[in-house]
């Protein structure tokens, strides 16, 4: 019996909008996965995660931006570090940046829920082997 993949469920966390629109657009044109929710700012992705309506569709992969209002990538991670066990889902966090500031880099590596860091603009190789990864370890390939 052949089993289908199902994409990626992605969400990306960021307040620049032609940036998210960019993003969207890429991974949907890369068949990457056909369903990307976005949110502006930590404190609505949250909010969102913790609702339990939400629960069978929560997202297996996030790119959260770095620098955000209301709540930035790092607040995020110390909210998203008290919820992660009531999730009921293994979700992979990389944040995303424009920053080439080294401590930037470097405070990734001591969060052991970020999967890893990266550059804007996003490598399409990068993002192509990122969900690769993912699905492969969602299917146990």
């Amino acid at each position: 019996m052949i089993v289908e993949k199902i994409p990626v469920n992605a969400c990306i966390i960021d307040n620049n909008k032609t940036y998210v629109y960019g993003f969207k657009k890429l991974i949907t044109l890369k068949k990457l996965s056909n369903q990307v929710t976005n949110f502006s700012d930590g404190s609505e992705a949250i909010a969102h995660l913790k609702n339990p309506l939400n629960a069978n569709n929560l997202p297996d992969l996030i790119f959260l931006d770095i620098s955000m209002p209301v709540m930035d990538g790092w607040e995020f991670m110390k909210e998203f570090a008290e919820i992660k066990s009531q999730l009921g889902k293994k979700i992979s966090i990389y944040m995303l940046s424009s920053s080439t500031d080294w401590w930037d880099i470097d405070r990734e590596k001591n969060i052991s829920d970020v999967a890893g860091y990266i550059s804007k603009p996003v490598d399409v190789c990068r993002l192509t082997e990122i969900f690769n990864s993912i699905n492969n370890n969602i299917y146990n390939i």
